[in-house]
């Protein structure tokens, strides 16, 4: 009988968990899986030491007002796999908590796995040599990351994002609009200012004035918002109304692949919608805002030459990136109507994002899976 240790933080390491969980399953049928866990993994099978919530905290304050619990489960952790060792034991992204207890399972001689690079071949290089001590075997979503560990001699094994094996290779627009009640003909851009407060605070009117320029030189255009959650939707549809009450924008909860399906382009704030919209072939125009000292900061720190994920896995300018004092809404306006004029280029753009996404379907479960058996049969 093969037992697994494995820790997953957030939605997004419980997705990724849960599908690890049942590819394994297919090669061991009577494995036992023991960690911390989210919903979709215990559905899997998972016995669950502490829920996966308990990690999912976010922000310097937040972390800092839980770290005494955090360093606490962590020593539970460490302890229940010292007295009952896994065969091998899977570390899912948070890799502030989880290289420091790989690090503790490894040198007791248990094999480790990483599954989720953390970025540090984008800031932060001082921490390979801890991952070096922590991991066995690191996984990655895309195939830059891999390639920076192969340069930095670490074991690692690229497997592709499980977004581009569940998103269609062609994306259906009709019944998207369908669903939204949006007109087939007629363009459509949407605006993605992020996920959290704190970037539609800070891009939410930027884009909402940019989407009044685009309407004014476009008269007939129309716009779509999907919201994450209730209090970002409330937050965006005040400050439309104040700005533009007369705008017409759509704002949904949720629904962001079905809108990015619909939309002609995408004004979107950096980090994972980048890649749905290039996944679902929708043209984008990428922006960010930080604090100064923030800004300041990351400019000092960050060794990339591209912020948005499309740019970092085409190896080019391939997007538009407006950053900081570029993120204004006459530079997000201009950007958006340049691609909604330039049909040849979307279409272009489309048939690169298709390259793109066929390089990252790689069936993530079931190599993330094999990676791990190889190790297993390696340390066996």
């Amino acid at each position: 009988m093969i037992r697994i240790g494995i820790v997953a933080g957030e939605a997004s390491g419980d997705l990724l968990g849960a599908g690890l969980i049942a590819a394994l399953k297919q090669r061991y049928p009577a494995a036992v899986f023991t960690g911390i866990a989210g919903p979709r993994m215990i559905a899997a099978g998972c016995e669950a030491l502490f829920p996966s919530e308990k990690l999912a905290v976010m922000g310097l304050t937040e972390v800092l007002g839980h770290l005494r619990e955090l360093f606490a489960i962590r020593k539970a952790v460490v302890r229940h796999f010292l007295a009952e060792p896994p065969d091998v034991f899977i570390g899912i992204d948070a890799p502030d908590f989880n290289l420091g207890l790989e690090r503790q399972l490894k040198m007791a001689g248990i094999p480790t796995v990483h599954y989720v690079s953390p970025s540090v071949w984008a800031w932060r290089q001082y921490r390979l040599p801890k991952i070096a001590r922590s991991v066995d075997l690191m996984l990655t979503l895309f195939p830059f990351e891999a390639v920076f560990y192969e340069t930095h001699h670490i074991p690692v094994c690229y497997v592709g994002h499980p977004l581009a094996d569940t998103l269609p290779l062609i994306p259906d627009r009709h019944a998207a609009r369908a669903e939204l009640h949006l007109p087939q003909d007629g363009e459509v851009v949407a605006i993605m200012p992020g996920s959290r407060m704190s970037e539609v605070r800070a891009l939410g009117e930027i884009f909402i004035e940019a989407a009044r320029l685009c309407a004014e030189r476009r008269p007939g255009l129309r716009f779509v918002a999907p919201l994450a959650t209730a209090a970002t939707q409330e937050l965006f549809a005040a400050r439309l109304q104040t700005l533009a009450p007369r705008l017409p924008v759509t704002i949904v909860q949720g629904k962001a692949h079905r809108v990015l399906t619909a939309a002609d382009a995408v004004m979107v704030a950096s980090g994972t919608a980048t890649l749905e919209a290039l996944l679902l072939k929708c043209p984008l125009v990428m922006a960010y805002r930080l604090s100064p000292f923030t800004y300041w900061l990351a400019q000092r720190l960050v060794k990339v030459p591209h912020y948005s994920l499309p740019n970092l896995l085409a190896g080019r300018a391939l997007v538009p990136e407006l950053i900081q004092d570029a993120a204004t809404p006459a530079n997000v306006a201009a950007a958006v109507v340049h691609l909604l004029n330039d049909k040849p280029g979307r279409v272009q753009l489309a048939a690169t994002f298709s390259e793109i996404h066929l390089n990252l379907r790689q069936d993530a479960d079931q190599r993330a899976a094999e990676a791990v058996a190889g190790l297993l049969l390696r340390r066996s």
